[in-house]
């Protein structure tokens, strides 16, 4: 049973614009759920409401996974291109660090895609740690056609996870790519029949809550620090982190439990 999501620290999330957030403590999960269908079009404001949404569960202990999907058939067509015309260049030149904020949050986050997931849609989609897409799903970044270009960290993103050529090809040429070809590329997890998107997201987010908080949260870490270094430096990060939950009380839970042939009960200290 979902909770009533009540804000405890940033007093600008006490309306919501173009989203809304549950919370169920059971499940240990919270969504974020785009709510301005049929495009769920997004918003100046609302960029500035996800960040503190995302750093407000980061804090929440009855949240370990963080679902961020949409209502309707559209994950989203992106922005609104009037706001960035009211906007200041000042603003809009940091509007990259609100959409970071599923890579900056130290809990898993998984993107559910489906019809259309473009500009900034795809860009706070690829700051996730997963992506799983329905077969209806349409990645792009099209801002070449109004003479723009990406300003959300998702062409960098991109170029990290599939290359100079295929990220040229999709920005260069504002071209979609399918939920099926996201998945040859390397940049979605999954790609599924649009009927199974739920189901998918919902097996993976189980599956996640059931290892240690605590070694997610430094693995994601180790990951997100590396992936700018060379080899060496990237595993001189990942050992200092290995040396350091040498010494934790979930390392001591999951030992005793494969001695003692049962399941770890993980504390994420």
């Amino acid at each position: 049973m979902t909770e009533t999501f009540v804000p405890k620290r940033h007093e600008k999330l006490m309306e919501l614009s173009g989203f809304r957030v549950e919370i169920d403590p059971e499940r240990e999960r919270a969504d974020i759920i785009l709510d301005r269908p049929p495009l769920n079009i997004i918003e100046i404001p609302q960029r500035d409401q996800l960040r503190l949404a995302f750093e407000e569960l980061d804090e929440d202990d009855r949240v370990r996974v963080i679902v961020l999907r949409a209502e309707g058939k559209n994950f989203s067509s992106g922005g609104n291109i009037a706001g960035f015309l009211a906007a200041s260049p000042e603003h809009v030149s940091r509007l990259a660090d609100n959409i970071a904020a599923p890579a900056r949050c130290n809990k898993p986050v998984i993107a559910a895609n489906r019809g259309y997931t473009f500009g900034v849609g795809f860009e706070i989609s690829l700051a996730c740690d997963f992506r799983i897409a329905s077969e209806t799903t349409q990645y792009a970044l099209p801002e070449q056609r109004i003479g723009q270009i990406p300003g959300s960290g998702g062409s960098i993103r991109l170029l990290h996870m599939i290359g100079m050529q295929r990220t040229k090809d999709m920005t260069f040429r504002s071209r979609q790519v399918s939920g099926t070809e996201a998945k040859e590329w390397g940049f979605i997890l999954d790609c599924v029949p649009d009927p199974e998107l739920e189901a998918s997201t919902n097996k993976l987010a189980d599956e996640l809550r059931e290892f240690s908080p605590l070694a997610q949260r430094t693995i994601k870490g180790v990951l997100n620090a590396a992936q700018n270094t060379n080899v060496e430096t990237g595993i001189e990060i990942e050992g200092n982190a290995y040396g350091r939950l040498r010494m934790s009380a979930d390392f001591a839970e999951g030992v005793a439990a494969f001695h003692g042939k049962r399941k770890a009960s993980f504390t994420g200290y």
